[in-house]
């Protein structure tokens, strides 16, 4: 796969004064730098048929035997998946960052604006995605909003990675319904398939229902009692739903 040089000016992206708040604030550059060009390039590669993977839009769910601490009980919804590898965000962690302070960090607002936001803004939730350059900032949310920057993920669900859908969110005109996640999950060619194949993973569809309702705690219970799984009987054996 070419790897491309994106601009990042008007990607969601933390200043480095601010990054030892979230840790790992070292992934800004280098290596993270054609991590992050790569998992966009999956993204975009999407618009073909060849470019969509058997696990696009797709919940990941930790099994008890995950081995990486990082996704315990976690659930992923996977942006994007082919031969080349996988990425996706974890919909089931909070950051420590609260909204506010982001849209402050990032020159969108000052504090005096941001203590202004009305309520259900000022309680956006900023959610982990993944231990992948968490400096950075994706918008997965309905097809209602588009900008010349969204990219299409599912026929309901679209990524949004510049700063323009903040804006909009912090102002009343954003999507419908949105989750934001700083940093994001990422595998190399073959390596996630190996993953569920060592029972690492239980895979499913996605709802747009579930991804964005915003019960955060209890997600990963109800998603796996959506495809009728008891929590309490979940075992380490492999399957999919």
């Amino acid at each position: 796969m070419t790897v491309r040089s994106w601009p990042r000016n008007d990607f969601i992206a933390l200043p480095v004064s601010y990054l030892r708040y979230i840790g790992d604030w070292h992934h800004l550059f280098g290596a993270a730098e054609t991590r992050y060009a790569q998992a966009m390039d999956l993204l975009r590669h999407k618009k073909s048929a060849a470019g969509r993977g058997f696990l696009d839009d797709q919940f990941l769910i930790a099994m008890p035997g995950m081995k990486d601490d990082r996704f315990a009980r976690s659930v992923i919804y996977i942006c994007a998946h082919s031969d080349e590898g996988a990425m996706g965000l974890i919909i089931n962690q909070t950051q420590q960052m609260l909204f506010p302070d982001l849209l402050v960090q990032l020159g969108i607002m000052n504090e005096q604006e941001a203590i202004r936001l009305p309520a259900h803004t000022r309680d956006f939730v900023v959610r982990n995605g993944g231990p992948v350059d968490r400096s950075r900032g994706f918008v997965l949310h309905s097809g209602d909003y588009r900008v010349e920057s969204s990219l299409n993920v599912s026929d309901d669900v679209c990524l949004t990675a510049t700063v323009d859908i903040l804006r909009a969110i912090s102002t009343g005109r954003g999507p419908r319904h949105a989750l934001m996640a700083l940093g994001y999950s990422g595998w190399g060619a073959g390596q996630l398939e190996t993953e569920i194949a060592e029972n690492g993973w239980l895979t499913c569809p996605a709802t747009p229902e579930l991804l964005f309702d915003t019960d955060i705690e209890r997600k990963y219970g109800r998603i796996l009692a959506s495809i009728g799984i008891d929590l309490a009987h979940l075992s380490a054996a492999a399957g999919h739903a």
